[in-house]
């Protein structure tokens, strides 16, 4: 009987900016994740209520439906509040951390918050060191943990 091959992380995408949705993609896909792509937070949501990714790679600024919008929502869901997220934004480390205190705040007990940050421009080396903390993996695969 052959062993069976581990799954493959799930990773949905969101950012408004094509190029960097479909290098973020790229990225991932080429370190073994499977791959999945929203324009907005609103695609976004969907996506993941349909899909349960094991990480959300999420853009801050965006039209329709923002990323801040999003993470709110996903935290405020019973169902959704443990989906990982990580924020690729151009937004810088202190802002960011002003930001997600101000949304913490507004959000109650538990707020929304993120569970890492890449900023931007990203290279493929902070995406990926980032994921993998986030999910607990070796450059070598899933820790099992996922």
């Amino acid at each position: 009987m052959a062993a069976e091959t581990p799954r493959r992380p799930l990773v949905l995408v969101v950012d408004d900016e094509m190029h960097l949705r479909l290098f973020i993609k790229a990225v991932f896909e080429s370190a073994g994740f499977s791959v999945g792509t929203a324009r907005n937070g609103r695609e976004g949501l969907a996506w993941i209520r349909a899909n349960r990714p094991d990480l959300v790679s999420l853009d801050l600024m965006m039209p329709e439906q923002g990323g801040i919008r999003l993470l709110q929502e996903l935290r405020g869901d019973p169902d959704l509040a443990g989906t990982r997220v990580m924020i690729v934004s151009a937004i810088d480390d202190a802002t960011f951390a002003h930001a997600m205190a101000l949304v913490r705040t507004s959000a109650g007990e538990g707020g929304a918050s993120a569970d890492g940050y890449v900023e931007k421009p990203p290279t493929a080396e902070s995406i990926l060191r980032e994921a993998r903390r986030i999910l607990n993996e070796t450059p070598d695969g899933p820790s099992g943990d996922i």
